[in-house]
């Protein structure tokens, strides 16, 4: 796949979070549970998101990790840039550091336009719409589906 594991963890994070109710906080480790994932190696992603501004971090008691906006209001494409780097749009797909179409790679004009709507659908795509889908029972979430959605419920 063309996403990285981090951007993976990421967005799966941020998906199982949206199907929690508004301004409730989730501890890393319950996310790490759900999605089966490194709880370290998550906890690193979760703060990058916090300093990418899509997450709210609190400590103590009631301490976890909350989204910052609803999310209707955010999507894969900001996900990919926080933890993807401007590269994932910017750069190219053989590496060069110059290509354009002056000064294309042999695979430029093929890769721009599927580039562009990969592009397109990751913004097209918002949190709310793949939580809903996850939600619904019909998608799953991580290889551990039984397991994993037994208990979300999208908040509404």
């Amino acid at each position: 796949m063309i996403l990285s594991r981090t951007t993976q963890y990421a967005i799966q994070a941020l998906i199982y979070m949206a199907t929690q109710p508004p301004g409730v906080a989730v501890l890393n480790r319950t996310i790490a549970e759900h999605l089966n994932s490194p709880p370290t190696y998550l906890a690193k992603i979760l703060q990058e998101l916090c300093r990418g501004n899509l997450l709210y971090s609190f400590r103590g008691k009631q301490g976890g990790f909350c989204l910052r906006e609803n999310s209707d209001k955010i999507n894969l494409m900001q996900i990919v840039r926080l933890t993807e780097g401007p590269e994932f749009t910017e750069g190219c797909v053989l590496g060069l550091k110059v290509c354009s179409d002056k000064t294309a790679c042999p695979m430029h004009t093929k890769w721009w336009p599927i580039k562009q709507e990969i592009v397109k659908l990751l913004q097209n795509q918002t949190l709310e719409m793949l939580a809903a889908m996850v939600a619904s029972g019909k998608y799953q979430l991580t290889d551990f589906p039984g397991v994993v959605l037994g208990d979300l419920k999208l908040s509404t």
